[in-house]
């Protein structure tokens, strides 16, 4: 129940705000919108968007204020969608506005309206990557001061504290959490191990000796290194470079797969399901940092320039500006139409990997 809990929060926070980003560009240009969902399936209700100019007596508004939209809410609280007029989707008694349609519009229009929709799904990863940098903070391994201790080891026992900052291992100096971890682990398998720590401004030492873990197959003390916060502004900074080293190795981890140099774990609904699941169980940090990986992720999968996916659209758009021509309108959604028919063939694929995963492999 978790897992299903979770897996639609996931999904319908990014979901709804890829499909806001559509919406709030698509009217800043002037483009009309027909409906914003909340949930896919049938109907459950419908508010008709009041017009800004709509009389209190119910007089006719002006006719320039354009037409009015539906917000609904769907059946399946799963995500949601944002109908644009002009791109075929029109139900009964719905109309095109004259110029407002989508597929009226200049192409540098459309490809910002295609665009914002995974632009928005960025966005949203890197104010929750800020959001953990500035209120929980990341593992410091330019420092060697210790954040915890870990139980059933010997750091607690030996009388370290949460707070010390490590100087020397035997007697070698250590300034980063990484040279330190590997001059312990040298040390360690040579006896007992002193240790010179900073305290409070004092110096002390203490000595100890560092087992094997059987578990991880090296000697561990038993300590973890301490928490960094940022500032506000240092922590949307660092978000930033943290979003783009992520993007980059999810782009270098889609090539690997495309070109299959390396395997590559793809998983579907379910799988994502059982990782939701257990990031809400670690906690609400574990929680916002899955949910800003998926929403990068699937804002840099709607680029991919494959039919049916904003991508392809965008390429499409693109061509368009090249070569002053457009694809007759048939052609290009025969075209999307063919490759959402693959996208639903992989995606049924993938669900059943993740199925066979989960009951059949231990």
């Amino acid at each position: 129940m978790i897992s299903f809990i979770s897996f639609v929060i996931v999904i319908g926070i990014c979901v709804l705000v890829h499909e806001y980003g559509h919406y709030i560009t698509a009217r800043f240009l002037g483009v009309q919108v027909h409906e914003f969902a909340f949930g896919m399936g049938p109907v459950v209700k419908q508010v008709q968007q009041t017009r800004a100019d709509e009389k209190a007596d119910g007089s006719e508004p002006n006719s320039s204020a354009g037409p009015r939209m539906l917000w609904s809410w769907r059946l399946f609280p799963v995500g949601g969608f944002c109908r644009l007029a002009g791109m075929g989707e029109e139900s009964k008694g719905e109309t095109v506005t004259p110029g407002m349609g989508f597929n009226e519009q200049r192409s540098w229009k459309r490809f910002f309206i295609l665009l914002d929709g995974s632009l928005a799904n960025v966005v949203l990863a890197l104010i929750l990557t800020a959001a953990f940098l500035y209120g929980h903070g990341v593992m410091n391994m330019n420092d060697t001061k210790i954040g915890a201790l870990m139980e059933g080891f010997p750091a607690r026992q030996a009388g370290f504290q949460e707070g010390d900052r490590i100087l020397e291992v035997n007697g070698k100096p250590v300034s980063e959490w990484r040279e330190m971890s590997n001059s312990l682990r040298s040390a360690a398998r040579e006896g007992n191990v002193v240790f010179t720590v900073e305290r409070d401004s004092q110096v002390i030492q203490i000595e100890t000796a560092v087992p094997e873990s059987k578990e991880h197959g090296y000697p561990m003390l038993g300590i973890t290194p301490a928490l960094e916060r940022f500032t506000a502004l240092g922590a949307i900074q660092n978000a930033a470079g943290t979003i783009w080293d992520m993007t980059v190795l999810m782009l270098r981890g889609i090539w690997d797969w495309i070109t299959r140099k390396e395997e590559v774990d793809v998983t579907g609904p379910i799988g994502i399901a059982s990782m939701s699941g257990r990031a809400m169980r670690e906690g609400v940090w574990s929680f916002v940092t899955f949910l800003a990986l998926i929403s990068l992720n699937l804002g840099l999968l709607n680029l991919f320039p494959f039919p049916a996916l904003d991508g392809g659209r965008i390429v499409f758009v693109l061509l368009e500006m090249l070569f002053r021509r457009r694809l007759p309108e048939k052609v290009e959604n025969w075209i999307h139409t063919t490759g959402f028919v693959l996208l639903i063939s992989l995606m049924i694929f993938v669900t059943w990997q993740d199925i066979y995963k989960l009951f059949f492999v231990e």
